[in-house]
């Protein structure tokens, strides 16, 4: 209630954020990027946020989780894989926006929620991204506190979501995400060299490739690959 009141100050913040993700949304090539930045912003302008990612759930039900801000998000997607229930699921389905106030009483999907709380999530927010012939998609918020998210965080969720799902859409109706599933790997393991190097988070890591990418005018899977280049070969 009152703890929530501090979430409209940034309000201009906000605005110039979606200026920004409206800038990439433009360029459906960069999809993969509008994507990374889509969860980047969501975990910066949405209190209560701990963890944020994209699921795609293919043909077959194959799971992809993508541009996870930490390892959590992939914990907690594989966990609905082999549970095969969650409100991921259900929002990248059927839903356009679930949300989950407590996983410690929620009995939507019991086996899920059991497992998440054991590791300590309490909250969960999950916004429809995509869904097409072959592929579906939520981006998904979770959070280790209890009641983390209100209707502002749904606001501001529905608006991230809305230029995440603008940049599938427009790069062909969701073909080009083949592309962010291989660029993928690539910024992985380049996030995985610069946090080696430089000991820093994965958050900061994928900071230190956009920036990088933006000063050089160059696509951020072209700097990840440089990266991964000058840590020479690996003699394993």
């Amino acid at each position: 209630m009152s703890n929530h009141d501090h979430d409209l100050a940034p309000n201009h913040d906000l605005a110039q954020r979606m200026a920004e993700l409206a800038r990439a949304t433009a360029l459906p090539r960069d999809v993969d990027e509008v994507l990374a930045g889509v969860t980047a912003t969501a975990v910066e302008m949405i209190p209560g946020t701990d963890t944020c990612g994209v699921l795609l759930i293919g043909k077959g039900g194959k799971f992809e989780s993508l541009f996870g801000t930490s390892d959590l998000i992939y914990k907690l997607d594989a966990l609905q894989e082999e549970c095969g229930e969650g409100p991921c699921i259900e929002a990248a389905l059927d839903e356009l926006i679930v949300r989950t106030d407590d996983f410690q009483t929620e009995r939507r999907w019991p086996k899920y929620s059991r497992a998440v709380s054991e590791i300590g999530v309490r909250s969960g927010l999950s916004f429809k991204l995509y869904t097409g012939a072959s592929t579906a998609g939520a981006l998904n918020l979770f959070g280790t506190e209890p009641h983390a998210f209100d209707m502002n965080s749904e606001a501001i969720g529905s608006i991230l979501a809305a230029h995440a799902a603008s940049a599938i859409i427009a790069s062909r109706h969701g073909e080009q995400l083949v592309s962010a599933l291989t660029t993928r790997d690539t910024i992985g393991q380049a996030k995985g060299v610069i946090m080696e190097r430089f000991n820093v988070d994965s958050m900061r890591a994928f900071e230190m490739l956009r920036e990088l990418s933006q000063s050089t005018n160059t696509r951020l899977v072209d700097i990840a690959s440089r990266v991964i280049e000058t840590r020479g070969p690996s003699s394993s």
